[in-house]
């Protein structure tokens, strides 16, 4: 998952984001757990305001974000999924950007990842 057109960056974070919702809300629809079902809800939902609020801040401290067209692929474990995620954000946070309002934005994405892993690998 990492900034799969070349070095990490902010643009590709938001996509990385916006592909984890399409994922989850696949994965919600095909759930047969009510708790994993509900879990997977709230992250989709969630997910795409902390990509919005990272790429509005971001834009206003640097400009507008060159989005990369990074490719969509469909994922059959939202578990794995996720930590995928949390792991490309702890390997390139840094890379994307050194400001600290932007970080604090970007730590309330990965609360989100870490809470709903929580929810899917221990009360599902």
């Amino acid at each position: 998952m990492k900034g799969i057109s070349g070095a990490p960056n902010c643009g590709a974070l938001i996509m990385e984001l916006f592909h984890s919702s399409t994922n989850a809300h696949v994965q919600h629809l095909k759930t047969r757990s009510f708790s994993a079902h509900m879990a997977l809800g709230t992250y989709y939902e969630e997910v795409i305001e902390r990509a919005d609020a990272i790429a509005e801040a971001y834009q206003g401290r640097y400009g507008i974000i060159d989005y990369p067209n990074l490719p969509y692929k469909l994922e059959s474990d939202s578990i794995m999924m996720l930590k995928g995620l949390r792991r490309y954000i702890d390997d390139n946070r840094l890379a994307m950007t050194d400001c600290s309002e932007i970080q604090n934005l970007i730590d309330e994405a990965v609360a989100l990842i870490d809470t709903t892993l929580y929810k899917l690998e221990f009360l599902s």
